[in-house]
Parts: C-alpha cells; structure tokens; sequence
C-alpha cells in the first residue's frame, strides 16, 4: 500500500531536524574545546586546524535557517561565532604601541634536519635585511654551509649549538651578543634553544630565544609537548625585554601557547593581520592542510610593524619575518 503525503511529511521533517542538529552539535563542541581549553589526546592535533573549522562553521547555521529549524540554527549560530570570534582577529591589524626606539628585523626559520637550502636562507636575510636570525634543526652542514655562503658578512655576532638530526639550535645577529648560552629542553628529543642578549642601539638590551618545543605527532609525545611549551621563559613585563622566535609546534588555538602569550607576549603575526598565514604543511605529501606553528613572540612593549612568510626550499617550515619597532633605551 502506498504511503499517503501526509504520512510521508513527518518523518521527512524528523529527518532535517535531525540532519540540521547532526551539522549543529560538531561545530559546538569543538568550540567549547577551544574556548576552554579542553583538548587532550588527538584533539591536541585536530585543534591546529580550528581556522578551517571556523570557516566551516558558516554552514550550517545557514543549512538551518534555510530549513526553518530554529533552535539547531541558533545553536550552530552560537557556535560559529565563537569558533570566528577568536579566529577572525588574526587577520585584522591590532593596534600598536608606539615605539619611540630602533627597528630590529628577525627572522626564524626551521631547516628540517639540515635539508633546508642554506644560500636561500642567506638571500633571505639579505632581502629582508634581517637583524637576528633564529635557526632550528641547525646541523653541522648547516653551518657549514651558511659560513661557506656567507652568513658571516651579514650577521657576524652568533651563538650556535649544531647537532646531527633535529635537536640543533642557532641564532645569529647583526649586533653584538652577551649572555648567551643553550637551553636543552626536558622533552624525549630534548630540542635544544640557542639564548643570547643582542646589543641593539638606541634600545634596552633584548633577551632572544631561538623556540623549539616538541611536537604532539603521536599520543606518546603529548605530555613531552605539554612539557616543552610550560618550560619556555615567560615574558618579563616589568623587566628586560624578551623575544622568542621559533617552531612552537603549537598554533594560537592550543593552549598552552595561550598562556605563554598571557604572560606578557604578543604573536606577531597575529599583530600584523598575517596569523592565518601557514607556516608548516603538507609534510612528505601527506594531505595536511597548512597550519600556524612557528611564531614570533615579542613583549608587549614592543611595536609590530609588518610580518611576512617566505618558502625555504628544502624545508617543510616556511621562515617568518618580523618587522619591529623596540622602545627607546
């Protein structure tokens, strides 16, 4: 027997009810896990791509409205503007502090191991007339080969720490150094970070940090990531100014990049307008889509001006530049 229209309508309106909460309900949890903080095990990894998310989120509030179901549209509403409340201000310009003092130029660019292309590295530098440049991954071929290059006209004040494999650290600067050292991170890999002090002129003294905590690759590194951003230095707001520059493997939407910057930093990208701008992905062909992990953190005293990001042939890790303004010494 043939089912009347009357007997059909019902359960095809259950049916969009139910499809419109099953678009809502996703959108919602994700962004109370990233409102408050909540990711654990492979949520650390999934929350990385929250930009996409938040894009995505536009859908089915109008999916619902389309439909006429209210309440599935209000929730997925609430949502979406959560989920675009903290993303969308990444590529809005924020305001400045006036800085009254010198500009400095850093960079920061990972080499994956040694693979990235060295002379590419040093017309960068010189294109962008970078101040202090911040390497991780630094091997002794690196090294090598940026002296063979030469890094050395351009940047002669250094302090490096070359390792075979991933674990190596450097900085090199324009103007001279004092108080350097190497910092060897508690994580499995113990990725190490090349610290120093840069005499700019015109400026109070700079503490800058070349940044590379572990990665949250797999569920077993998870408490060596939490362990390696905890262990990175604070910001000192009553005190010198610090810049750290770096692979965080971590983007804004994780949390403990979050508290690093509630102590006195600001991510300059995001500063910029530039803090959807991938730095990393896809990696060994893998259909990841890019994502933000390497950062410039400047104290909040300091004045982003521009920030860019530039392919390092070789690498998986696009190097980023940061344009800044130091107060006045």
């Amino acid at each position: 027997m043939t089912e009347t229209p009357a007997a059909v309508a019902p359960r095809r309106s259950r049916a969009l009810t139910g499809l419109c909460w099953l678009l809502a309900v996703p959108g919602l949890l994700w962004a109370l896990v990233r409102l408050f903080g909540l990711e654990r095990g492979p949520l650390v990894q999934l929350v990385a791509f929250t930009p996409y998310v938040a894009g995505w989120s536009l859908m089915p509030p109008l999916i619902a409205l389309a439909l006429r179901r209210w309440w599935p549209a209000s929730v997925a509403g609430v949502a979406a503007l959560a989920l675009l409340g903290v993303v969308a201000p990444r590529a809005l310009p924020a305001d400045a502090p006036r800085g009254a003092g010198p500009t400095l130029r850093i960079a920061t660019a990972n080499v994956l191991a040694g693979d990235g292309d060295a002379a590419a590295l040093i017309r960068l530098v010189r294109a962008e007339r970078v101040d202090v440049l911040a390497v991780q991954e630094f091997t002794p071929e690196t090294r090598a080969a940026l002296d063979r290059d030469g890094l050395g006209e351009l940047l002669p004040h250094r302090q490096l720490n070359p390792e075979v494999g991933t674990t190596g650290s450097a900085l090199y600067a324009r103007f001279p150094l004092s108080d350097t050292g190497i910092r060897r991170n508690p994580g499995f890999f113990g990725f190490t970070q090349a610290y120093a002090t840069v005499a700019v002129p015109g400026a109070p003294p700079v503490l800058v940090e070349s940044a590379h905590p572990s990665a949250p690759f797999s569920l077993a590194m998870l408490p060596d990531w939490f362990a390696d951003l905890r262990a990175q230095p604070r910001a000192t707001p009553d005190g010198p100014l610090r810049i750290l520059a770096g692979d965080f493997n971590a983007t804004l939407d994780h949390a403990p990049l979050r508290a690093l910057l509630d102590s006195g930093y600001v991510d300059a990208a995001a500063a910029a307008g530039q803090g959807l701008v991938g730095t990393w992905g896809p990696y060994d062909g893998d259909l990841i889509p890019p994502v933000t992990i390497d950062h410039v953190l400047v104290d909040r005293r300091v004045a982003v001006r521009t920030v860019s990001v530039h392919p390092v042939p070789g690498s998986d890790h696009r190097a980023v530049v940061a344009e800044l303004t130091l107060p006045g010494a």
